[in-house]
């Protein structure tokens, strides 16, 4: 077993060992448990060196950005540091953003960093690998619509979920201190995009909204001044989902005064709202787009690598890039068509968190000169949409062969929750994760339901 690979040194023309090095770049669900995972297994012993790349300082599961735009989330109490996870579990954490590689030499690109007043952080560097694994995610697709990357904000990252709270909170501030009446779509949401996300958000805000008209702005009136409107191209919310799924997520989020538009796409937004492709104009002066996604635009531009019309890479059934063994792809910047499928597997937490677990064990088969790695296998194990404080409704995949369980209410509610329970379980254990689980319980008990700042 040989786990240090050579190096030819530039200076002095010799060849030097040193521990295998891998790359991880991508600090999301599935690229932060495979780090921790493979520094816990390898970096703490000295037999690899793990580097984890991201443009961010901390991590937050992605499925939440929804909670954080609403104001519903403390973001401060879920939020977890690289450097930290880092120093705990056997990896280094390297501040930057990927922007190429160089195969031949195998080497990461990363760009300087600079702060909010322009001074560089850190400079353009290279680091190099023996096994490169990309997990950066995807991004919103916009589809070039005019309007939206001036008009719109993206849950794309924690960042964008805080401004468009930050939006929100301002607006409805605004709204109360003004001496006339609220004008027409100035307390409006219209959420294009009717996913999981931009479902599970017009819920959230619904109630949010409430909450924060509760804690002293009673001048407004939530069920007169605040509207959301949800509004999706294809011909129902939640296309992705099986249609009894969709069906009933409509009707709770209708039943809360929701309004729903389907079969709409949208051919404009503005600063006071959205056109529609009939030429309707919902008045709106808060707009979030989440509607698709594509992978980011770096990987079009990384030495040749294959990418699919969604511009994510595409990836043998190993995980291995189509045109370099030594760079693995997981999470939604991948691009895999399972065998008797016609569909890419899903962007979904679940796919990486289960790529995640694969690579953790085929790394290291590698790493022991193995060259026949075990293909991925995909269990889709079903879907939830949380629909905040007034349902959860999903399907569960696996218990009768061929069908699935529709579940909804507090049971389902429970299984929601769990699939953040065993993303925080990969990344700190039963003990830390229950522990801390109790301290937000007893914390939120003495808080506001909503972000007030």
């Amino acid at each position: 077993m040989n786990l240090q690979a050579p190096a030819t040194s530039p200076d002095k023309g010799t060849v030097e060992k040193h521990p295998y090095r891998i790359v991880v770049v991508g600090g999301g669900a599935g690229g932060l448990e495979l780090a921790t995972q493979l520094g816990q297994k390898l970096g703490r012993s000295g037999k690899a060196e793990i580097t984890l790349v991201d443009r961010a300082r901390t991590h937050i599961w992605k499925p939440l950005l929804h909670e954080i735009a609403a104001g519903s989330m403390d973001t401060g109490r879920h939020e977890l540091s690289y450097q930290a996870q880092g120093h705990w579990h056997g990896f280094r954490y390297r501040y930057g953003e990927m922007i190429g590689i160089d195969r031949a030499n195998k080497r990461v690109h990363l760009g300087a960093t600079y702060d909010e007043d322009g001074r560089e952080i850190t400079p353009d560097r290279w680091f190099p690998y023996d096994t490169l694994v990309i997990a950066i995610g995807s991004i919103s697709n916009d589809f070039g619509t005019p309007g939206v990357m001036e008009h719109a904000i993206m849950l794309d990252t924690p960042d964008q979920a805080e401004r468009f709270n930050r939006r929100l909170l301002n607006a409805c501030v605004r709204a109360y201190a003004q001496p006339g009446p609220v004008r027409d779509g100035q307390l409006h949401v219209a959420i294009i995009g009717a996913g999981a996300t931009g479902s599970e958000l017009s819920a959230e805000l619904h109630h949010a909204a409430r909450g924060l008209i509760e804690f002293g702005l009673d001048k407004l009136d939530p069920e007169k001044d605040f509207k959301i409107t949800l509004i999706e191209a294809a011909p129902r919310i939640l296309p992705a989902l099986p249609e009894r799924l969709s069906q009933a997520t409509a009707d709770i989020l209708r039943g809360i005064g929701v309004d729903i538009r389907v079969g709409s796409p949208v051919t404009k937004v503005t600063a006071e709202g959205v056109t529609l492709a009939n030429g309707e104009f919902i008045p709106s002066e808060l707009v979030v787009w989440a509607a698709g996604v594509k992978g980011p635009n770096v990987l079009s531009k990384l030495d040749g690598l294959e990418v699919s019309r969604m511009n994510t890479l595409v990836v043998k059934p190993t995980l291995q890039t189509t045109r370099d063994d030594n760079i693995f792809v997981i999470g939604d910047a991948a691009y895999l068509v399972p065998d008797g499928e016609t569909a890419p597997i899903p962007p979904r937490a679940q796919a990486a968190h289960q790529e995640s677990s694969h690579l953790v064990k085929q790394i290291q088969r590698r790493m022991n000169g193995a060259t026949d790695l075990a293909p991925f296998k995909y269990r889709d194990f079903g879907s939830l949409v949380s629909l905040g404080k007034y349902s959860t409704v999903g399907n569960l995949m696996g218990f009768i062969e061929g069908k699935s369980l529709r579940i909804e209410g507090w049971f389902a509610k429970i299984m929601y929750r769990s699939l953040y329970k065993m993303h925080e379980v990969a990344l700190h254990g039963y003990i830390k994760v229950a522990l801390d689980t109790l301290s937000r319980i007893l914390t939120r008990r003495t808080e506001p339901q909503v972000k007030l700042h």
